[in-house]
């Protein structure tokens, strides 16, 4: 079994594009920048923000922050966007989900520039990274597609089984894994919660990609020897006896699982880096386009 340190690499990638940024500088173009709309005060939106931030200032990235009181109304974040859509000196920018339930999540999303949408999100994006053109993919199924590549793990010919279907993970990874290159030319099946005998699916794997957002879900019954499982959960689970009085726990039981594995990520350390380096390289992409 070989872990695969999601942290590490993701460092990898940010230092490369730290000194893309120092070329960038000394040619005399600005540093990308990166905006960030919070609405709320959800703690775990304010960690991930905050995460964000300090990942771009480490990297030389310009960064800003618009946090808005959770009253806010459609219109008032809708002129917001649009406001970012036509500053010339921002290249891209996020909406930390969830939102407000009074506010539609489909309308905010429909109103970011898709050559600013950093997070992947926007259907022309989707669309096009559907049929294989250029576009920007959402930052997670990015990373992990990044990190497979960077570990050279053998995707071609492969049957890649994803439990979860969400237009955030599970869906955007179906569609890059059965895509033609590498990683890729994966046969794709995608399992949910209406899918009946699931460990019947999860057991013919090469690849098992768990996005279900339930802690601890994948048993070792249900994976294959020798299978790449990539963790994408990450839940808090009650633990008195830890000071913080939880855990961090992915959506695989790690413990027992990681010995049939060729591949495993852990939970934390695994897919979540990744998720912010490759915004992070989201975002260089948008700069590039506009030096």
């Amino acid at each position: 079994m070989e872990l695969i340190d999601g942290k590490a690499i993701s460092l990898t990638l940010r230092e490369e594009l730290r000194i893309e940024v120092e070329e960038m500088v000394k040619g005399g173009h600005r540093p990308p920048h990166l905006a960030v709309i919070l609405v709320g005060e959800n703690p775990a939106s304010q960690a991930y923000v905050g995460a964000k931030v300090k990942a771009c200032e480490k990297a030389g990235f310009k960064s800003s922050s618009l946090h808005f009181e959770p009253t806010i109304s459609q219109d008032d974040l809708l002129k917001a966007i649009q406001t970012l859509n036509d500053d010339d000196e921002l290249d891209g920018f996020i909406i930390q989900l969830p939102l407000p339930d009074h506010i539609d999540e489909n309308a905010v999303i429909e109103t970011v520039d898709p050559t600013k949408d950093v997070d992947g999100f926007h259907p022309i994006n989707v669309g096009r990274m559907a049929i294989g053109l250029d576009s920007f993919i959402s930052a997670t199924p990015g990373g992990i597609v990044e990190m497979m590549r960077r570990m050279n793990i053998e995707t071609e010919g492969k049957h890649c089984v994803i439990l979860g279907r969400s237009n955030i993970v599970g869906a955007p990874m179906a569609m890059l894994m059965r895509r033609k290159g590498h990683p890729g030319n994966c046969t794709v099946t995608v399992a949910h919660s209406r899918t009946k005998d699931i460990k019947s699916i999860t057991t013919q794997a090469d690849i098992l990609i768990a996005a279900i957002g339930i802690p601890e879900y994948v048993k070792p019954d249900m994976v294959k020897e020798g299978a790449v499982v990539i963790d994408v959960g990450i839940n808090r689970v009650e633990d008195a006896s830890r000071e913080r009085g939880y855990r961090l726990t992915g959506d695989v039981a790690f413990g027992e699982v990681s010995p049939k594995c060729s591949y495993i990520t852990p939970v934390p350390g695994g897919v979540g880096p990744m998720t912010i380096a490759y915004l992070l390289n989201n975002t260089m992409i948008a700069a590039r386009k506009r030096m």
